[in-house]
């Protein structure tokens, strides 16, 4: 059984940084200067082994009061096919610090089926939201 802890001094910063960089879609590049500063200033979870190795990470940026944003998730490849996604949502999704939001924001490539399962669904009005999108901003080679 995995636990789940929002406790920020028991991340694993190298773990986290090395996926981020070198593994995921969204970050490729990322410098580890900005992966701390964004752990520093956000509601974080680490997925935990019995034996302490983290096995997943969850970001959430949020005011506590009426938004938060959902990002950098993942699982580490060995302990995927175990429920970990499901428990590490139920795990951010039941913290105290967003509960009540009047909204809830993220955005995957591939992970539509979890993230309607707590409740997300397409953007009502995509025609209000806007964005400034940097498709590259580290400068890596992009994966999509």
């Amino acid at each position: 059984m995995f636990t789940i802890s929002s406790d920020s001094s028991q991340l694993d910063i190298a773990l986290i940084h090395r996926y981020l960089a070198e593994e995921s879609y969204w970050a490729r590049g990322i410098p580890l200067e900005t992966v701390q500063r964004a752990i520093a200033n956000s509601l974080c979870f680490g997925a935990y082994t019995p034996e302490g190795q983290q096995a997943g990470f969850a970001r959430v940026v949020t005011d506590k009061a009426t938004f938060a944003w959902l990002c950098d998730v993942f699982v580490l490849p060995e302990f995927r096919g175990q429920g970990l996604s499901k428990q590490l949502m139920q795990e951010v999704w039941g913290h105290p610090d967003v509960q009540g939001l009047r909204r809830q924001l993220l955005a995957t490539l591939d992970a539509h089926g979890l993230y309607r399962q707590f409740g997300f669904r397409e953007l009502e009005a995509p025609e209000r939201y806007l964005e400034i999108r940097r498709s590259n901003p580290y400068g890596a080679p992009t994966a999509n």
